[in-house]
């Protein structure tokens, strides 16, 4: 695409130069001063600026060439001169540099050059930072040379460079690569029709497509078209990335804009790499092998979080507005889990936005594993995310032709993710409540934190009430003396002390009362919220399996056919493998709940805080629909299952309790 015009540049050789000025943060570099004489300059980065030492005399003007191209100029480099090109009037959008640069497109018309009548990119580069991005691009060339077919398949081949000298010691660099389309994969997405625009731009056939993605399946919704495109684009920028990563370099600028798909090989093209970092700043085999180590993991992670947001934007095309994206940037950044991204993006996004919402199914498809994958990458802890190899494996990445064996981590994932898919729906027929209690007692058996000392490092936050296994009234079937419609159940646990095993538990409970005789059409009302503290000493415990033969008759019918059910689904060949144990156990172990004083507080908006006698009816009708045990704290018995998304809290009369971990501060949405 067409978009600016640049006429013929005659001028090009003759760039101003200029003396080199300004912080650096480069090695130890051999430089070739004004004069016969060399010597040697050492530039070292620390916390307080940049220190200098010059050996045999100070110079006062040095080349602005970091390292001398000329010198080291080997087979992989070619150098040419500016009437080796025919300089074309426009330049394509997704070519847009930085200030610093100046972009042209170009043919080779120089007949003796391999690239004859090759369309190429000409990227001056008018400042000393951006000239050492080119020249390190150049460096990095030369580094991956023995494997030149994945460079040139994965990375925006380079091709050599044009440097002109002037008397006055300046000089200019111009950056010679590979011509990759007119659009950077930011802007392809961008387009209205991006998806069969990209489609036929990759056009696999049925063997290439079994290769390279594990599906060998061809049109369908435009859901199942997305996620197999969005497998294609992330398997060759993770394979492109580990590339790097498996070389000793980190790639530092991993963007949509400096992303490009090659119409010719459709392959990922992961940009210039002008500002990859080596992992080891003294070789591999320095004295300082655990601070190198430490540098690698932290270059490694921060290429896995550039790759995390890029994988969002692909898939959530909304983010693509920098404000949504601010907010999801925020979330983030505010140390809330990313695990819970979806609790958050289902607020923040529109429901009505023009994709339809397609990113959501796509990440919801395969038991919610897309959501795992992205919360792997985007994790906090620099050490606890996924790395490029792990990622290739994941079931998001991997079609119906490749059989995946899933990670224990994976199947409590896709429990709970069905599980919470469920409570969606809103439907809550005896099917759905089989299904729901099902999945409750499995993840009960996968859980993995059973220590108390586990249960206090997950639970404080917030959680959002999703189901209760007990009963459930509404207001449609009754005449109840106040029509109050709940909206969110939350439960904030705040650890009193990090001395002892203390826990504050505070019971949100937010509502709206509904007068008039329209209540049916208007949900408009008065606003308030029911507040219930209490104080909880958290110890170790089991939770026992009651079995029918011994038991004195207390055992409903509807318990024992849940028990044997769940017996019975658990004993097939499906969920053996699954399951850490050979039988079903008679106990398992829990975080066990012992409770103190309960404290209600209780805020109602005018003009009913006048009204006692409504008050009273208000909160007598909450108790009706809320389960008991979010309105009187001290029926919480134990703690079921935990982990940094969901939590299962059983009541006294053994009803469960699910919840899913809300952000902390609800500003960022």
């Amino acid at each position: 695409m067409a978009l600016c015009g640049i006429g013929s540049s005659p001028g090009l050789e003759g760039v101003e130069r200029w003396s080199l000025s300004g912080n650096l943060s480069t090695r130890l570099i051999s430089r070739q001063f004004s004069g016969k004489s060399k010597s040697c300059v050492m530039f070292q980065m620390r916390s307080f600026g940049v220190q200098c030492s010059f050996s045999r005399k100070v110079v006062s003007r040095v080349e602005s060439e970091v390292v001398s191209v000329e010198e080291e100029e080997s087979g992989h480099v070619m150098r040419f001169k500016m009437s080796d090109f025919k300089i074309l009037d426009r330049v394509s959008l997704g070519l847009a540099g930085r200030a610093d640069e100046v972009v042209f497109e170009a043919i080779v018309n120089d007949s003796n050059s391999p690239l004859y009548n090759t369309r190429v990119v000409l990227r001056r580069l008018t400042s000393f930072h951006a000239q050492r991005r080119g020249r390190r691009a150049i460096e990095v060339l030369k580094k991956l040379a023995r494997r030149r077919l994945m460079y040139h398949s994965y990375s925006m081949q380079v091709h050599g460079y044009v440097s002109s000298h002037k008397s006055n010691g300046r000089g200019s660099f111009t950056l010679v690569h590979g011509y990759h389309g007119s659009f950077s994969l930011r802007h392809w997405l961008q387009q209205s029709d991006w998806l069969p625009t990209l489609e036929a731009t990759l056009a696999l056939d049925e063997e290439e497509s079994v290769r390279r993605v594990g599906d060998d399946s061809v049109g369908g919704p435009a859901v199942s078209r997305q996620l197999r495109l969005i497998r294609i684009l992330m398997r060759d920028l993770l394979i492109g990335v580990n590339y790097l990563h498996s070389h000793g370099l980190a790639h530092t600028e991993l963007r949509l804009e400096n992303v490009h798909i090659s119409p010719v090989d459709r392959h990922i093209k992961v940009g210039i790499l002008g500002n990859a970092a080596d992992f080891y700043e003294d070789g591999p085999n320095s004295s300082t092998l655990d601070n190198n180590m430490d540098r690698r993991r932290m270059m490694i992670a921060f290429d896995m979080r550039c790759v995390g947001f890029m994988m969002a934007k692909m898939v959530l095309r909304e983010l693509m507005d920098p404000l949504i994206f601010t907010k999801f940037k925020s979330f983030l950044t505010q140390g809330n889990d990313p695990s819970c991204l979806r609790e958050f993006l289902l607020q923040v996004l529109n429901r009505n936005s023009p994709s339809g919402n397609a990113g959501l199914q796509i990440l919801d498809r395969n038991w919610g594993a897309g959501w795992n994958l992205l919360s792997l990458l985007l994790a906090t802890k620099p050490s606890k995310r996924i790395i490029c190899l792990d990622a290739l494996r994941h079931p998001f990445l991997c079609g119906p032709r490749w059989r995946v064996v899933p990670s224990m981590d994976m199947i409590r994932w896709g429990l709970g993710s069905t599980a919470v898919r469920i409570t969606e729906e809103y439907i809550y027929r005896q099917p759905q409540r089989a299904r729901l209690a099902h999945f409750i007692e499995l993840v009960e058996m996968l859980n993995p934190h059973s220590k108390p000392k586990n249960w206090l490092e997950f639970l404080p936050g917030k959680w959002r009430l999703l189901y209760c296994t007990g009963r459930h009234v509404g207001l449609t079937v009754r005449q109840p003396p106040a029509r109050v419609l709940l909206g969110d159940v939350h439960l904030n646990i705040v650890r009193a002390t990090k001395a002892n095993t203390s826990l504050l538990l505070t019971s949100d409970i937010g509502y709206r009362v509904m007068m008039g005789q329209d209540w049916p059409h208007d949900k408009t009302g008065i606003t308030g919220k029911l507040e219930i503290n209490s104080l909880f000493r958290l110890t170790a415990g089991r939770r026992l399996y009651l079995k029918e033969e011994k038991t004195t008759g207390r055992l409903s019918l509807s318990q024992s056919n849940a028990r044997n059910s769940l017996v019975q689904k658990l004993s097939g060949s499906r969920w053996k493998k699954a399951l850490p144990f050979k039988e079903i156990p008679s106990s398992l172990p829990v975080a066990k709940l012992v409770s103190g004083d309960i404290e209600v507080t209780m805020s109602l908006d005018d003009p009913l805080n006048q009204n006692v006698d409504t008050a009273r009816n208000v909160v007598q009708e909450v108790q009706t629909q809320v389960p008991p045990e979010m309105f009187d704290l001290a029926k919480f018995v134990c703690g079921t299952y935990i982990d940094s998304r969901l939590l299962v809290l059983r009541g006294v009369n053994g009803s469960a309790l699910l919840f899913t971990r809300s952000p902390v501060n609800e500003s960022c949405r």
